[in-house]
């Protein structure tokens, strides 16, 4: 997502609060440690899991082992939804993704994801691309997803402000 508009639902927002910029949300989602997911399983119950995530050309990215939950989830329905913020009530943003999770296996993406994983967190996400997925020297093969936003909230503490950016 590039350019969203952005509103404030003062429904949610304290008196005279102001929308946090798409740049303040864009930085929660760049500087997260951890994200978390939340995808669908095929009998309709949720399943929530933390995982470490990039955001990259406009979309949240994250990688799974194709037998984990979350990949046998995202085959039936690839709606989800991310989280990532501080978990602290009274100061920080909290940011909430929402859209269809999609593949990626594109070799010149995958690099730069890659090089995105290992700059992001020191060298402790090491991956290597290699036919349409990630490798590494701890497990399988890992596949990649994207999900460009449909929809964007920003949850800002201390003067609780609530914003939507949308496409």
């Amino acid at each position: 997502m590039n350019d969203p508009v952005t509103t404030l639902d003062a429904r949610f927002s304290a008196p005279g609060a102001e929308p946090t910029s798409w740049q303040a949300t864009q930085e929660v989602l760049e500087n997260a440690q951890i994200t978390w997911l939340t995808t669908v399983r095929a009998d309709g119950r949720p399943h929530v899991t933390p995982l470490v995530a990039v955001w990259l050309d406009g979309a949240l990215h994250f990688a799974t082992g194709p037998e984990e939950q979350k990949a046998v989830n995202l085959a039936a329905n690839p709606n989800v939804v991310l989280t990532a913020g501080r978990d602290t009530w009274d100061e920080g943003v909290d940011v909430v993704v929402e859209g269809p999770a999609y593949r990626v296996t594109d070799s010149a993406t995958l690099e730069r994801l890659a090089a995105a994983w290992r700059t992001k967190w020191d060298g402790q996400w090491a991956y290597e691309v290699g036919d349409g997925v990630f490798r590494n020297d701890v497990g399988g093969p890992a596949l990649v997803f994207a999900v460009d936003p449909t929809k964007v909230l920003a949850f800002t503490k201390g003067t609780y402000a609530q914003t939507r950016h949308a496409p």
